[in-house]
């Protein structure tokens, strides 16, 4: 269980970030990125370490090659403490930028993973997003993704 003060600080700065995403404004958005890379970086390795804050920072990672190795900490993370929910919503974001950065392979076998540990999850959403990506990279089909 992530720690509260730790996820409200975690999604509100997601909120701001998305907020400063959405006006262009680099200013503030790269001062708020750098206070979650804090909140991460300051409770790492210990007991208030938990995947959910590394999965954030990925996520605001405008890298993609930067954001890949940080999602993959998220998901040891999540993989020691163990969590479905959180195994399968990394591997799925790991999947779809492995996909942009034209590493289909692994993104299927990121996404095979992914569907195994969401068999025992409730979020029916992320399994069909799983699924159907798997479906559309192993028949061939462009897989699209809403931004």
């Amino acid at each position: 269980m992530i720690n509260t003060k730790i996820y409200k600080a975690v999604y509100e700065l997601a909120e701001k970030l998305m907020k400063a995403a959405a006006k262009d404004d680099r200013a503030t958005f790269e001062a708020l990125y750098a206070e979650l890379r804090a909140i991460c970086t300051e409770h790492e390795h210990t007991e208030k370490d938990h995947p959910e804050q590394w999965e954030t920072l990925a996520d605001f990672t405008e890298e993609l090659e930067e954001a890949l190795p940080i999602y993959q900490k998220a998901l040891d993370k999540a993989i020691t403490k163990p969590s479905k929910d959180h195994i399968a919503s990394i591997g799925y974001s790991m999947a779809t930028l492995q996909v942009e950065l034209g590493q289909t392979d692994d993104a299927i076998q990121r996404l095979k993973h992914a569907q195994a540990s969401a068999q025992g999850i409730e979020d029916n959403d992320l399994k069909a997003e799983i699924d159907e990506l798997l479906k559309k990279l192993t028949t061939g089909q462009e897989p699209h993704f809403d931004q």
